[in-house]
């Protein structure tokens, strides 16, 4: 196999949420989505925009690539849906949680992805810091918010939600902004997480139940003089024998 050398790019900007830039071969070029372009002032010809158009109506995402100011070509990307991601979103719903598709992308290619997981809402076009701010006003509101991400612009949101999980596979900013790794390929253990945590919380609250309870009982009768030293003692073992079985 022969692999063309290719050309050395100098003075590269990631552009989060948008695209990037950098010199490539003495020329100033910069790829991204539309937003981007038309923020820098880049104008997109009736042909740039048919084909932006033509990859909407698909349900793909367009990325275009000018060099010097001007576009030059028009790449069309598209995602390829888990196979377990619908059925981890039903059995989040299952357990009583309501799912929120966030992406950077166009409602017309966002929409049909969260119809086809069964999400209970899409909301789409949002910049990183926009993610992040909505995961900060559900929890304003009172709601406990986890966010399942993987790439850069996924951290900052994995971060301020309560609890992050991201898939190892994702890029290192994610890993490190995430409260838990997800080493599975299978979504599907994102529910097994939450199931597992809530068999773990209630673990918890049955053995303070039960070791509050018994020295809130046997405090008094030892005190009043009704409890032998040996039988408060083998009580004693037997509680710390039945925490560690419960759990």
């Amino acid at each position: 196999t022969v692999v063309a050398d290719l050309p050395v790019v100098t003075d590269f900007h990631a552009l989060v949420g948008l695209g990037a830039q950098g010199v490539v071969d003495g020329h100033n070029a910069l790829i991204g989505n539309s937003r981007l372009l038309q923020e820098r002032g880049i104008p997109l010809s009736g042909r740039v925009e048919t084909a932006i158009q033509e990859h909407t109506c698909d349900a793909r995402t367009s990325v275009v690539l000018a060099l010097d100011g001007e576009p030059v070509a028009v790449f069309a990307l598209e995602d390829t849906v888990r196979e377990s991601a619908a059925p981890a979103v039903a059995e989040l719903r299952q357990l009583g949680l309501r799912t929120i598709l966030l992406s950077g992308d166009s409602a017309a290619v966002a929409g049909p992805v969260g119809q086809a997981i069964g999400v209970d809402e899409v909301i789409a076009d949002v910049l990183p810091e926009q993610k992040a701010k909505l995961v900060d006003d559900l929890q304003k509101a009172g709601r406990r918010v986890a966010m399942v991400g993987d790439g850069v612009n996924d951290s900052a949101a994995l971060a301020t939600a309560r609890l992050g999980l991201a898939v190892v596979q994702g890029t290192d900013i994610a890993l490190k902004s995430a409260d838990v790794i997800i080493v599975r390929e299978d979504l599907r253990a994102v529910p097994d997480a939450v199931r597992l945590s809530r068999a773990t919380l209630s673990t918890i609250r049955m053995n303070l139940v039960w070791a509050f309870g018994y020295n809130i009982a046997a405090i008094p009768l030892a005190a009043a003089g009704f409890l032998n030293p040996l039988i408060a003692a083998a009580a004693m073992a037997l509680s710390s024998t039945l925490v560690v079985a419960n759990s």
